[in-house]
């Protein structure tokens, strides 16, 4: 029950306002602690199902939030994790893991892989484990493979090699997680 409460909420966040012009703000270059807040939308296909969401997340070194967020702004979900575990809030409702793939999978039946996230999103592989990257004519990544995962980058705010991606496609084992990035702070 409670799964089917998350996908409704996911699927009535579907409407956004239009993306801001893109930005120039570049990727840092100590990327290991480099905090970032990002603002967009997210779209989940997994087994037949389909949930959409606005997304702000906020990394910082040893800490995420993520919120995610209803058509009007309204946080649906929360999400935090730090070195002491991860937590999911909704309304009247807690949930807790050792981590983000433990507490995603206990919930919504599937892994967020915030571990590799927060690098990929960067358009940069994780700093363990092995990974092969193909760039486009302008040297920036166009697909990164690593643990499993295929991250396509189909856009990005500038042509430039450290331009910040806007759009990226995840895939692994029938799950597709979609980011459509609005907005950057770095």
């Amino acid at each position: 029950m409670h799964r089917l409460l998350l996908l409704c909420f996911l699927l009535l966040a579907g409407c956004a306002a239009a993306p801001p012009k893109p930005q120039s703000i570049k990727r840092p270059t100590q990327t290991e602690h480099a905090p970032f807040v990002l603002s967009g939308r997210i779209a989940v296909k997994h087994g037949g199902n389909r949930s959409l969401s606005g997304v702000r997340w906020t990394h910082y070194a040893g800490a995420d939030e993520i919120l995610l967020l209803a058509p009007f702004g309204q946080t649906m979900a929360r999400i935090r994790s730090d070195m002491r575990g991860a937590v999911l809030d909704m309304p009247f409702k807690h949930y807790a893991a050792k981590d983000v793939d433990e507490l995603t999978q206990q919930v919504l039946g599937w892994r967020l892989p915030l571990s590799g996230l927060r690098y990929w999103v960067l358009a940069l592989p994780a700093p363990r484990g092995a990974f092969d990257t193909k760039h486009d004519t302008n040297g920036q990544v166009m697909l990164l493979s690593q643990d499993n995962w295929t991250i396509r980058y189909t856009r990005y705010a500038t042509q430039t090699l450290d331009s910040l991606p806007l759009r990226l496609a995840l895939q692994r084992d029938g799950l597709e997680i979609q980011l459509l990035i609005d907005e950057w702070e770095i």
